[in-house]
C-alpha cells in the first residue's frame, strides 16, 4: 500500500473562488507548472471535469494520465483516482475546502501515488511533497492573484 502525502494551506477567497479554479481544467497549463496540456473527456451534470488527461513534464519524469473526478455535492471537496497512466500504477487525491471566515479558506490537497518504476521510499516521499506544496502555491497564487 502507497503511503499518502497531506498538505495544507490557508488561501484569501471563499470556497466557491476557490472551487471554481479548482474546476477550471482548461486553465490549467497557465498555472499549474508541469500541465503541458490538459482536456476534459467528460463532464458531469454540472460541467465540471468528471475524466479528464493530463499530459505533464516535470523535468526527469513525463506522463500522460487519465483521472476520474468526484465532485461533492455540497462544493467543499472534489477527489479523483487514476484511470489510466504511462507511469504510474496508482494516484488518488483530493481538494478538501473548509470555509474559516469570510474570504479565507483552508485548503487540504491529498496525494497518494504509485509508480510502475521502482523508486526509493524516501525520494517518493520527498517528491509526493514537492508535489502537494506547488499545487497548493500554485493554487493559492492563481486564486489570490
Amino acid at each position: 500500500m502507497a503511503d499518502h502525502t497531506e498538505r495544507s494551506v490557508v488561501v484569501g477567497a471563499d470556497v466557491g473562488a476557490i472551487m471554481d479554479v479548482i474546476a477550471d481544467f482548461d486553465a490549467y497549463p497557465e498555472w499549474v507548472t508541469a500541465a503541458r496540456v490538459v482536456t476534459v473527456l467528460d463532464r458531469d451534470e454540472a460541467g465540471r471535469g468528471r475524466r479528464v488527461r493530463f499530459e505533464l513534464d516535470a523535468g526527469v519524469l513525463t506522463d500522460t494520465y487519465v483521472l476520474d473526478y468526484d465532485w461533492a455535492a455540497d462544493g467543499t471537496e472534489v477527489s479523483w483516482q487514476l484511470e489510466s497512466s504511462d507511469l504510474q500504477r496508482d494516484q488518488r487525491g483530493s481538494y478538501r475546502l473548509n470555509q474559516q471566515v469570510p474570504g479565507s479558506t483552508k485548503v487540504t490537497y491529498t496525494l497518494t501515488v504509485d509508480l510502475k518504476i521502482p523508486m526509493i521510499s524516501q525520494l517518493k516521499r520527498r517528491a509526493e511533497k514537492a508535489i502537494t506544496d506547488a499545487a497548493l502555491l500554485d493554487l493559492k497564487k492563481r486564486v489570490e492573484g
